[in-house]
């Protein structure tokens, strides 16, 4: 089938290469001209593991380009999915809608022939029913059906999610739409991947309660791991003992400063806001979000704790600052709160992270950016594990204490073995332990 891809973000841009390795014949669309020439040279503007691999597959096999033109792509395509940006509108916590929109206005101009208007992005509930009057107010004469297909790909694992995926959400409301989504996941359905079929608000919904319900999961064990360290109890065995009833499981239960990047913060905030305009309080989901940043600003206090309740003029040393390992998406993450307020306090602070730089060297200005841990560790008079990269998942205990001015840790992922550090000398803090 040929299918377009509207927006070239981490969501389109994702989605449009694993479609073209299902054998469809993608076009990526973008109104960016820097962004359509760097991915036209093979260069890919984020961080994914396999993700430029893949895309340079087939781009050669024939099966997927990028343009700049929106109007010939969309008209060409027997679906188009918007895969733009919904940041959280500032003021009020929604859902901005600003892209989507105008993506719908644009769509509406150029389609020729049916078409279904597939909704990738995550929006709110009785947004694709807007998007349809959008398209109607635009071109009364068009022939279409609007689809809802969130996304549900975790950063550094999003190949695989999107080509073994837990579910398929496709919410569609007739046949001939329905059918058009089949012949675009029947690679999946070849598979046996479960895909559920629904109308269009409950796969809105089902984006925002599946993303509300693990930033839930996350909040909770940080808010028993405060409370283990108030009672002696370790929030480690705590988890692995949760986490062996069924009902429950053990992903998402891993104590650490906070959640953060592109989708839990937005998306809480978005699904509280949507609660509040239909006058049914989401308050579980609205004390997540409070919690999630009273946890961040506890991991502050601890590091202070742990620097006798002062760090000025004191080397730090952070490893780790995008949001989760193996991307290089900083947004919402714990770091953004934690550093500048060491930096703040008057901190010297040193920062190692694999794929941070690119968007932190803006975001977290006062700092400098190492390449190696160790180097960074030099005459540090404290270390904080933020962020567990493999490469900071085996460090030598012994070699960090040689280094280090003063061997202090704040291990904010609970990543090594309290007892292997004081063994090796450093004093050291954790989560939750």
């Amino acid at each position: 089938m040929q299918l377009t891809m509207i927006g070239t973000g981490y969501v389109g841009l994702v989605s449009g290469v694993c479609f073209s390795d299902f054998g469809h014949d993608v076009i990526c669309v973008d109104k960016l001209p820097e962004k359509i020439e760097a991915l036209e040279n093979g260069i890919v503007p984020i961080f994914e593991p396999g993700l430029e691999d893949l895309m340079a597959r087939n781009v050669a096999a024939g099966r997927l380009g990028f343009t700049l033109d929106f109007a010939d792509a969309v008209a060409k395509a027997d679906a188009v999915f918007i895969g733009v940006g919904t940041p959280t509108r500032r003021g009020d916590g929604h859902a901005d809608l600003t892209y989507v929109y105008e993506a719908a206005r644009e769509i509406a101009r150029a389609m020729d022939g049916y078409t279904v208007v597939v909704t990738k992005s995550t929006v709110p509930v009785g947004t694709n029913r807007r998007i349809e009057e959008i398209i109607r107010e635009e071109n009364p004469e068009a022939d279409f059906d609007v689809a809802s297909n969130p996304e549900f790909l975790r950063e550094g694992a999003a190949i695989e999610d999107f080509m073994r995926p837990d579910r398929v959400v496709v919410g569609v409301e007739s046949d001939r739409a329905r059918d058009v989504m089949a012949k675009i996941y029947r690679p999946l359905a070849l598979r046996e991947a479960p895909i559920v079929y629904t109308d269009l608000e409950s796969a809105e919904m089902i984006k925002y309660a599946a993303n509300a319900f693990l930033a839930t999961k996350i909040t909770f064990i940080n808010e028993i791991a405060a409370l283990c360290e108030k009672v002696g109890a370790d929030v480690k065995s705590v988890s692995k003992g949760m986490g062996m009833d069924n009902r429950i499981g053990s992903k998402f239960l891993n104590a650490g400063p906070g959640y953060g990047g592109s989708c839990f913060p937005k998306d809480t905030k978005a699904l509280a806001r949507i609660g509040q305009e239909y006058a049914s309080p989401m308050e579980i989901v609205e004390s997540v979000i409070d919690i999630n940043e009273a946890t961040k600003r506890r991991m502050i206090d601890k590091i202070m704790e742990l620097c006798d309740d002062s760090v000025n003029g004191k080397k730090i040393t952070v490893l780790g600052v995008t949001f989760k390992p193996n991307t290089d998406d900083m947004r919402d993450s714990p770091s953004l709160t934690i550093v500048p307020a060491l930096v703040g306090a008057g901190a010297n602070v040193h920062v190692v992270d694999p794929q941070g730089y690119k968007e932190g060297k803006d975001l977290l200005p006062g700092v400098t950016w190492e390449d190696d841990a160790y180097t960074a560790m030099q005459d540090a008079e404290a270390v904080i594990l933020m962020t567990e990269w493999n490469e900071f998942r085996a460090l030598d205990l012994n070699r960090m204490v040689g280094t280090m001015k003063t061997p202090k840790m704040a291990d904010l992922r609970n990543v090594y073995d309290p007892a292997e550090a004081a063994k090796a000398g450093l004093t050291y803090v954790s989560v939750g332990r």
